[in-house]
């Protein structure tokens, strides 16, 4: 392998942080681990509202800083293996740790070579798949999949492991559907972890060139959400046992339905199979957690127009949420909102 990547891309952002460091210009990591976003916070000064219901939330706009959640493409001796969402830093440790808690090393020194390659344009992906000897090297299939990407940091780490190490991994490989991928050695999983989200109507924005949509669903109010966050509290049982699980809730007909589960994802997907069984529309669901890709990602497939978390969105999902119409938020708190995309002209 080269050394292309190794001392521009990975050596700063791989420095463990260190807490009595004082940052400075040269100190910054060349890899983004936060971007500034647009938000609109609502916020009641003041707790007169419970009782009279007539207070009108203060409203500032002001950027937020929210962190950028990557997919991370491991690719073990040319193996296409998984995909990670993950903080684009210290991937070298994060490939290592990986590897180890799937079983496929049991010593660090079992790897010999690595490599991390961000994936920044169609010219860098057409090099990733010739790199790994792909069947198939369409420029079509690229013309495709460059629109679909741009809303994302993908970072390609390539690892090589000793020969016991490869058995292990033709044994062991696993067969995730939007985790691992063959075909164009890597650029199917990718195109499935991140998938081309076009076809989904949403209730959302007006047609523009950064959106697919022709219908925008209403904003819901501070005082909706104050409202469902209070009785998701009252109704979150599990949680109240054990503090362990998440949940996803909405309101149809005035009527609140929660899910919970161990898995943010998991609570979501109840909420979502629920929705499709009984032939529900929703127009606002909130998450007891942070919003992460995945949570966008099947929010939209499931025109699912508001996306509320208790807990921040991460920098992609903002991203990708403004691309496709969908409504987010979140620190949803005792008595304030953040809103990040849907939420001008309100």
């Amino acid at each position: 392998m080269t050394d292309k990547t190794k001392t521009n891309v990975t050596d700063k952002a791989n420095e463990p942080f260190l807490a009595d460091k004082q940052p400075n210009a040269l100190d910054i990591p060349t890899t983004p681990l936060a971007r500034v976003h647009s938000s609109q916070k609502h916020a009641y000064l003041s707790d007169g509202y419970a009782q009279s219901g007539a207070a009108q939330p203060y409203i500032d706009n002001q950027p937020a800083s929210l962190a950028v959640e990557a997919a991370v493409a491991i690719v073990i001796n040319g193996i296409h293996y998984a995909v990670l969402m993950a903080s684009p830093n210290q991937l070298e440790y994060l490939a290592v740790g990986f590897l180890f808690s799937e079983g496929l090393i049991q010593h660090s020194h079992e790897l010999l070579d690595w490599e991390v390659t961000p994936l920044i344009d169609i010219s860098s992906y057409q090099q990733f798949a010739q790199d790994l000897d792909a069947d198939s090297n369409e420029p079509a299939t690229f013309e495709q999949i460059s629109e679909q990407l741009q809303d994302y940091d993908v970072y390609v780490v390539e690892l090589v492991l000793s020969q016991r190490c490869h058995q292990r991994i033709q044994a062991q490989r696993r067969q995730l559907a939007g985790r691992t991928g063959c075909g164009m050695c890597g650029i199917t999983g990718l195109t499935q972890a991140l998938p081309d989200l076009s076809s989904y109507s949403q209730r959302r924005l007006p047609h523009t060139p950064q959106s697919h949509s022709t219908k925008r669903a209403a904003i819901p109010s501070l005082e909706y959400l104050l409202d469902m966050r209070q009785k998701v509290d009252a109704l979150q049982h599990t949680h109240q046992l054990t503090g362990a699980v998440h949940a996803a809730a909405t309101i149809h007909e005035q009527q609140l339905y929660l899910f919970e589960d161990v898995g943010r994802h998991n609570a979501l997907d109840k909420l979502i199979g629920w929705q499709l069984r009984q032939k529900r529309e929703v127009s606002c669901v909130l998450m007891t957690s942070r919003l992460s890709i995945e949570l966008v990602q099947k929010s939209i497939r499931s025109d699912i127009p508001w996306l509320v978390g208790m807990s921040a969105p991460t920098s992609t999902a903002v991203r990708v949420a403004e691309r496709y119409g969908l409504g987010v938020a979140g620190f949803l708190r005792n008595d304030r909102v953040t809103y990040y995309s849907n939420y001008l002209n309100t």
